[in-house]
């Protein structure tokens, strides 16, 4: 499947099926990020209505945009500096180890170089930081309808996401599913979402529409040859608003 533009992704945050997914997702995240108060933050994918939360608390929040999807300015509020940028997978536009937190979303499954985009994110983490993704599951429902950004990309099974970071020097450290509601647009199941994912996860866990996992870095690992004083001269696109 085609991979959803920005346009796509945040038109469908607007709606009222994207809004609930929002909130949803979010008190997962949260709970697993309650404290953020001076951390360097950044969002990869299209992470954007996620980071809202930790702005106020983070010393910085960053969006980092995909070529696949596209770029539009963050955040939106008139007046503010933009914090958003275009990147490529294999050089992300931060200085070795300068982040705290690196929250995935809709980024993984985009990636047409997973292995390169991962070692990125080990690279830019701070020794003691944090990854948090947020992936599709290939077996939830989520990830077979197409009028949700979570039925693009291709999806990962839990096993596929772990080889990956463990190859790339992470290690796992807590494990989350969410979204077990189906993904119709229809009332009654946006009305009964928050039941259904209180006992979603004991009924039928394989179901879940996304995985959440957070990994740390293996700090005991060694640093490939050249890779530490490779410098990063990449061109980067700093989005300014459109005129009104």
């Amino acid at each position: 499947m085609m991979s959803y533009s920005v346009y796509d992704l945040k038109q469908f945050y607007s709606r009222r099926a994207g809004r609930l997914v929002r909130r949803l997702l979010s008190s997962h995240i949260r709970e697993l990020w309650p404290d953020v108060k001076g951390l360097d933050i950044m969002g990869y994918g299209y992470a954007v209505p996620y980071l809202r939360s930790f702005q106020e608390e983070s010393a910085n929040a960053y969006a980092v945009m995909t070529a696949s999807n596209g770029v539009h300015f963050w955040p939106e509020d008139q007046g503010r500096k933009g914090l958003v940028c275009l990147s490529t997978e294999a050089e992300l536009p931060f200085a070795t180890e300068s982040l705290d937190r690196i929250l995935v979303v809709h980024g993984l499954e985009h990636a047409e170089m997973p292995e390169a985009l991962i070692h990125e994110f080990w690279r830019v983490l701070k020794s003691n930081g944090r990854l948090l993704m947020v992936v599709p599951n290939r077996l939830g429902l989520w990830s077979r309808v197409d009028w949700t950004p979570f039925g693009h990309g291709t999806p990962y099974s839990y096993k596929q996401i772990i080889r990956h970071l463990h190859e790339n020097r992470f290690s796992t450290e807590r494990k989350e599913k969410a979204l077990f509601m189906p993904p119709f647009r229809s009332f009654l199941v946006l009305r009964t979402a928050y039941t259904i994912e209180s006992f979603g996860r004991f009924i039928f866990p394989g179901l879940a529409g996304v995985h959440l996992i957070e990994a740390s870095k293996q700090i005991y690992a060694g640093i490939p040859k050249g890779k530490a004083e490779k410098v990063r001269g990449q061109r980067i696109l700093i989005v300014d608003p459109l005129p009104t």
